[in-house]
């Protein structure tokens, strides 16, 4: 890793863009969604960080580079040096198991481990720059790393957090969608529900029958402090089962996995990478990725993890997305 201090202007024409899309934020949420003042100012990092890393899916090396951004800017990636796109859920494309953004027929793959770090640590602004090995690749992936998001959660806090300036150096407070009345996506027995509450709180349920190492498992979370993910969250990596690995790499999948990129469980043999890092951590993981799937509510430096009381239960990146889609209906 390498570590940088640098902060570079936005550029006019995605500033404007970024102004745009603060203003219309209230109206493009859901009546059953409020957009209310947070009591805190937005942040941005304190400085430039680059990582580089081998991806899961492709198995290619990506640099991704985290640069300060200007309050009202939000949270972007550039690709190519060229294409611009908001981390936001207008660009998101369902893809398997993983978050993908889309746009000009570019894809950025993988992004949740990396929007959830951000997201849970206060960086709301963010120029996230990455490029892939071939300049002409038209799409590039995150680097998987551990399969958790502690690397990122290190990376920012090696750096640091600053209150970010708006382009004429003013401040600007953060505001947090509120969740006012339920809201639920499902698919036969797997669901995603907001329910109203006075902070956020995510509950996560998984059920595997046939993998009895892992089975069903619940775990509740609140960031209840500042280190609450880097400590609870941030260290649990993906995981798969053993006997599902040969069909994800027939599909062009895992090309990059390892038991150095993930927690593999077999149905016979239990857990084939101890030890674990939680005794619920396969659980804990569904969090990361919720927290990082619904950042994509974020648009103008504003919040995106909701203040509400997430419940998900067998849920992946797609209804994940889903429920954020929902949540922003006119």
């Amino acid at each position: 890793m390498r570590l940088s201090v640098t902060v570079r202007a936005t550029k006019p024409s995605f500033l404007n863009t970024c102004i745009r899309l603060s203003s219309s934020t209230a109206s493009s949420l859901s009546p059953a969604v409020s957009l209310n003042p947070s009591g805190r100012l937005q942040q941005t990092l304190a400085g430039s960080v680059e990582v580089k890393g081998k991806t899961l899916h492709s198995g290619k090396i990506s640099t991704v580079k985290l640069i300060p951004e200007i309050a009202g800017a939000g949270r972007y990636f550039e690709f190519r040096s060229r294409v611009i796109i908001p981390a936001s859920i207008e660009f998101a494309q369902e893809s398997p198991l993983c978050t993908t953004l889309l746009k000009d027929e570019l894809k950025i793959r993988t992004v949740e481990h990396l929007l959830s770090a951000l997201e849970a640590k206060g960086v709301d602004n963010c120029r996230i720059q990455i490029e892939s090995q071939s300049s002409d690749d038209q799409e590039v992936e995150v680097p998987i790393f551990d399969g958790s998001a502690k690397e990122w959660v290190d990376a920012i806090e090696g750096v640091g957090i600053n209150v970010a300036q708006n382009h004429v150096g003013e401040t600007v407070e953060k505001m947090v969608a509120h969740v006012n009345k339920p809201v639920y996506v499902y698919k036969n027995d797997s669901f995603v529900t907001a329910f109203p509450a006075l902070e956020t709180r995510i509950t996560c349920g998984i059920d595997f029958p046939q993998v009895p190492a892992i089975g069903c498992q619940w775990f509740s979370w609140r960031p209840i402090h500042e280190s609450s993910f880097a400590k609870d969250i941030a260290p649990s990596r993906t995981f798969c089962v053993y006997e599902e690995v040969e069909r994800m790499r027939e599909a062009g999948l895992i090309k990059g996995g390892s038991l150095d990129t993930a927690i593999v469980c077999s149905a016979k043999h239990g857990w084939m990478n101890p030890p674990l890092r939680f005794d619920n951590e396969a659980c804990r993981h569904k969090i990361l990725d919720l927290i990082g799937d619904l950042s994509l509510l974020a648009r103008g430096g504003n919040g995106g993890l909701p203040v509400a009381h997430i419940v998900a239960y067998k849920a992946g990146h797609t209804l994940h997305t889903d429920l954020a889609r929902h949540l922003t209906l006119d």
